[in-house]
């Protein structure tokens, strides 16, 4: 009987099984898409802006150029927005209320107030547009707000770290329908950030070199390619703890996308588009979360690359997992990118 392999990270301490005695096939992971209804009176449709805090960025179209602008604290909402960034509701991190409250952050060995922020980004002002869906020139502005929060957020002394993440489907954890994304600024860089951070600084002291641009050296020649344009790599990672996952990263080196041109932001938000829509084709539209990983620490600046990671949500982390750490992936990374590729260029 053939050996299943055991696979460890790139860089974190983190190992992956890839069931090759248990593998499916990518399309046989496509279930029934369950309905989202748009419900009268969804928070985050035109109209409803009452229903939320005021934006604290909007992307207008003005005599047909892009305004940046903000809601008034009090008065009448905007309506006529492309991208609307508001404060959420019911926040994980909230600013602080107090000049003093920053310094009590961590106010003990193991206790601190979560200071910070936590944002919602509206990303079209149509219910169902998704990024796999959307028009090029609205998922540029989707791209231009995370930079826009980023910048923002980033440079305020108690935020440590910004992460920006969507979730999409009720099964992903997202509990709105329309489509947005989230942004929150904490105190701390979280762990998996850090181990990675950590991994990198290693690298490049003991090699001279950037682990992530020696990742997309090796796999933009390898069979876990899904696609390959001037700017841009996307393709499955080596010891993928989910079933179709892929990364994006971009060829040139940075810790952060604060430097993105236009033009390359243009790029990003192709490369994403055409690489959702290949998930969306092979697997039925699934549930998944991207998240970014980013730093904007400048001692990061040599050693760490930013990238996204999208985690198709394709399967139930049980008690080995739970228990171990250690995760079971039933399509390996080379069957997933296979399909993607194909569904691309399809």
């Amino acid at each position: 009987m053939p050996y299943n392999e055991l696979r460890k990270d790139y860089l974190l301490n983190r190992w992956v099984v890839i069931a090759t005695e248990r593998s499916r096939r990518p399309t046989g992971l496509a279930k029934p898409r369950p309905e989202n209804p748009k419900t009268a009176n969804c928070p985050l449709c035109v109209g409803n802006e009452h229903m939320t805090p005021p934006a604290v960025l909007l992307l207008q179209k003005v005599n047909g150029k892009i305004k940046r602008s903000q809601d008034p604290q009090s008065g009448e909402r905007s309506k006529n927005w492309l991208v609307r960034t508001i404060p959420n509701l019911y926040p994980a991190f909230t600013p602080p209320q107090t000049p003093q409250d920053t310094a009590q952050i961590f106010s003990a060995e193991n206790f601190g107030y979560a200071i910070g922020h936590h944002e919602v980004v509206v990303e079209s002002p149509n219910h169902d547009e998704d990024p796999a869906d959307a028009e090029l020139s609205q998922l540029e502005l989707l791209i231009d707000a995370y930079i826009d929060r980023y910048r923002k957020l980033s440079v305020k002394s108690y935020v440590k770290y910004v992460s920006i993440f969507r979730n999409y489907g009720l099964e992903a954890g997202a509990s709105l329908s329309h489509a947005h994304s989230q942004v929150i600024a904490t105190p701390m860089v979280p762990p998996t950030i850090q181990e990675e951070l950590d991994a990198s600084k290693t690298y490049h002291l003991k090699q001279g070199r950037c682990a992530f641009c020696d990742i997309i050296e090796r796999e933009a020649k390898g069979p876990r390619l899904i696609l390959a344009n001037r700017d841009f790599l996307v393709f499955a990672p080596y010891a993928s703890v989910n079933p179709m996952e892929f990364w994006i990263a971009p060829k040139k080196h940075a810790a952060n996308f604060l430097g993105l041109t236009k033009a390359k932001q243009a790029a990003f938000a192709k490369t994403l588009k055409a690489s959702l829509g290949a998930l969306k084709s092979v697997v039925n539209d699934p549930p998944y979360n991207y998240g970014f990983h980013l730093s904007h620490n400048p001692l990061d600046c040599d050693s760490y690359h930013w990238h996204l990671e999208v985690y198709p949500k394709l399967a139930t982390w049980a008690g080995f997992e739970k228990n171990t750490g250690v995760y079971i992936n039933t399509v390996p990374p080379e069957a997933a990118a296979e399909a993607l590729r194909k569904a691309i260029e399809a």
